[in-house]
């Protein structure tokens, strides 16, 4: 689904937008084609992991107590402002903090949620953000306000399609939190360093759109997450050789 652009916020209307508005506008078939797919997939994996939510949802409450849900302020398709889901991973009020990013053994993250954020399990809720139209299976991850200020005219072509739970950047950047850790200042390397990547692998997406590659990238998702938990699994066991 796309606007016209008159249509569009003026911070959009841009030389640099405009490109990528064509490529999509001619596109229009798959992108409708990618919402319907959105609909009943969302609806069925809601449906077949309604058991899991709950079983979820009760280990966050024995684990840390509050609230199961996580929910942030988040910017997605024409710049709109949005409620995104996620299961909580962190301690209880830890977004309330002005640390935006999440870093490799960060201290705020509960033992559930290690091991939800290990297999992207924190993800589920965004089946209700995909349902109500603000994600999309594949898309730009939704970034926080503060860094959406950083696009340049050209990122802000980024904004033409909803926000995604995963992307071409998600697979690439998939260890970004081990990127930052060392970092002095985590946020001045994120919009310096990390978001300009991440964004040129978005605005090459965008220019390479249709709903089998989208497909593609769903299935190479699912693929990164298993291989990245069997990977961590076999580094558990070598320690524990080691140790003993």
């Amino acid at each position: 689904m796309i606007i016209k652009w008159d249509a569009l916020p003026e911070k959009m209307k841009n030389e640099s937008v405009r490109k990528y508005y064509d490529i999509l506008h001619k596109k229009r078939l798959s992108l409708v084609c990618k919402r319907i797919f959105d609909i009943v997939a969302a609806i069925f994996l809601l449906i077949l992991f309604s058991p899991l939510f709950i079983i979820i949802s009760i280990a966050i409450k024995i684990d840390s107590g509050g609230p199961v849900i996580f929910r942030q302020v988040r910017v997605t398709q024409y710049g709109k402002r949005f409620m995104i889901f996620k299961f909580r991973t962190m301690v209880n009020d830890a977004d309330k903090t002005d640390k935006k990013l999440t870093l490799k053994n960060d201290p705020r993250i509960t033992r559930v949620g290690r091991f939800l954020r290990k297999y992207r399990l924190d993800e589920i809720p965004q089946l209700f953000n995909i349902i109500n139209g603000t994600m999309s299976f594949v898309g730009p991850r939704p970034e926080v306000e503060k860094y959406v200020q950083h696009y340049s005219d050209e990122m802000m072509a980024t904004l033409l399609v909803p926000a995604g739970v995963t992307s071409e950047a998600s697979i690439r950047y998939k260890d970004e939190e081990q990127l930052l850790v060392n970092a002095e200042n985590a946020d001045e390397i994120y919009i310096q360093k990390i978001l300009p990547k991440k964004m040129k692998c978005n605005l090459k997406s965008l220019e390479e759109f249709s709903f089998f590659n989208e497909l593609k990238i769903i299935i190479r998702t699912v693929f990164a997450v298993i291989k990245r938990g069997s990977i961590e699994i076999d580094d558990n066991r070598r320690r524990s050789i080691e140790v003993n």
